[in-house]
């Protein structure tokens, strides 16, 4: 398969490139800095130097044609402001789900956070964020043209993944260490039948891919 990921060289992002490298699918990694395309071609990746947050519709959709499925884990980042919660969370967002249609790419994944909500109140930085994803994950569950899949992770640690997880609708909060996360986008990748799905994701006991099967029905 060849996997477009926008936040190439976010830790999730970077950790599911080696992953499908390693099974020899050709991942390809939007980045907006190109200091960071060797640390994308170390995980075995493309980098791609594009800007999201300016970058026009047609601009995105051509990285994007060909691709058999796409991944949005973009984010500003824990030291950003509101206003690029804004114009990356949830601009960058509709800008890749609208090039995607434009590009015939169906599958499009979403890393999106636990307790993602359009409607949630506060004046926080960390408000206005869960604000910006809800949008965000809203307007990607409206596009007919997508076979979308929204996941949202717990606490995310750097602690070696345990390849065991709880995966369903609603987890509930608790901790889970990037490398699951990275395992489970590369399953619910292979799993079409999660297309329609928002999903939570937690450490706990039951092995990612039949953590994956099972939500998808299999």
């Amino acid at each position: 398969m060849r996997i477009v990921i926008a936040g190439g060289h976010g830790q999730i992002a970077l950790r599911l490139e080696r992953l499908l490298a390693a099974r020899g699918d050709e991942a390809v990694g939007i980045i907006r800095n190109p200091d960071q395309g060797e640390d994308l071609r170390a995980a075995g990746a493309e980098p791609v130097v594009l800007d999201l947050e300016s970058a026009s519709v047609e601009e995105v959709a051509r990285v994007l044609r060909g691709a058999d499925a796409v991944v949005f884990a973009a984010g500003a980042g824990p030291d950003s402001g509101a206003a690029r919660k804004e114009t990356v969370d949830r601009g960058a967002a509709v800008l890749f789900a609208d090039a995607a249609e434009r590009a015939g790419v169906r599958r499009y994944v979403v890393v999106s956070s636990m307790g993602a909500d359009p409607d949630h109140t506060g004046d926080e930085v960390f408000d206005a964020y869960l604000r910006a994803k809800g949008a965000a994950d809203a307007y990607v569950r409206s596009r007919s043209a997508l076979d979308w899949t929204i996941l949202r992770p717990g606490m995310l640690t750097n602690d070696a993944g345990r390849g065991t997880v709880l995966l369903t609708a609603s987890t509930g909060r608790g901790p889970v260490p990037r490398d699951d996360v990275a395992a489970a986008l590369l399953e619910l990748l292979e799993t079409p039948a999660t297309a329609g799905l928002t999903l939570e994701l937690i450490s706990g006991n039951v092995p990612v891919a039949v953590a994956v099967k099972d939500v998808a029905g299999n």
